[in-house]
């Protein structure tokens, strides 16, 4: 996924992606890389919403989540806190609360705490695949490395909906840990967004899928009102809606300090 403010619209739809359109001329993914470097940049937000595992059988069980994430020098960091379900299904997932940073260099790092824990633990990069929620959605999703992963390429240009699309390929260099051998991303040039993602797991090849919903321009910044996350050939999904937030929360590093992460 992709770390956006929640756009406070209405949810819209639209296909897969279809065939590519005739070539036109070279876009430059420097620059669109640059703009989404610089967006992660000046990240300062605050959201709450929900969390909804859509399981196989059609059943759905909704979790609150809120969002903290702010751009330190060097180094974003996003806290996410994930309510335990209301539903009280028996196989819902506990409350959990997480702490990402990530860092240009390829060393980010991933802290994890649960009730009663005195501290957060570092999460073993073996486990950064899985989430709450099982795999289609992993703590590793919240990274969003790849924008400064050293390969960039444009792959083609591709109509997703009714958008004209730049689909740009990442892939990682030796030394970024990551569990995904490629991302593609079809972005809007014309709002630098991604509109639909592809992200290739390294060990299995399956193909995770991320669609962007009700983009709108936000407090400055584009925006999206939900996210769905699929396993290409799966049943069953991960939605992560945003239903309110401030685009500038003015957030410090007492925000995301061990004492917050382990307050429940």
């Amino acid at each position: 996924m992709v770390v956006v403010i929640p756009a406070l619209s209405a949810q819209t739809s639209g296909p897969r992606p279809g065939a590519p359109t005739p070539s036109a001329p070279a876009v430059d993914v420097r620059s669109l890389v640059a703009t989404a470097r610089q967006r992660m940049e000046a990240t300062d937000f605050s959201t709450t919403g929900h969390l909804v595992w859509v399981q196989p059988s059609g059943a759905r069980i909704s979790y609150p989540i809120t969002i903290k994430a702010h751009w330190f020098p060097g180094v974003l960091r996003v806290k996410v806190e994930m309510g335990g379900a209301k539903s009280g299904a028996p196989d819902a997932a506990a409350a959990t609360h997480v702490l990402v940073e990530l860092r240009p260099d390829g060393k980010s790092a991933i802290w994890i705490a649960h009730p009663g824990d005195k501290a957060p633990l570092p999460l073993p990069f073996n486990k950064w695949s899985e989430g709450p929620l099982g795999p289609t959605f992993g703590y590793e999703d919240f990274l969003e490395e790849q924008i400064f992963w050293p390969n960039q390429t444009l792959v083609e240009k591709a109509k997703f909906g009714a958008r004209d699309c730049d689909v740009i390929r990442s892939t990682p260099g030796a030394g970024d840990r990551t569990h995904y051998s490629e991302v593609k991303a079809w972005i809007d040039p014309t709002i630098a967004f991604p509109v639909y993602v592809e992200k290739t797991v390294k060990e299995t090849g399956a193909v995770k899928e991320f669609t962007y919903y009700g983009l709108m321009h936000e407090g400055g910044l584009w925006a999206a009102h939900q996210i769905e996350m699929k396993t290409r050939g799966q049943d069953g999904s991960t939605l992560l809606i945003f239903d309110r937030g401030s685009p500038k929360a003015n957030l410090t590093l007492k925000d995301f300090s061990p004492a917050q992460l382990t307050r429940f």
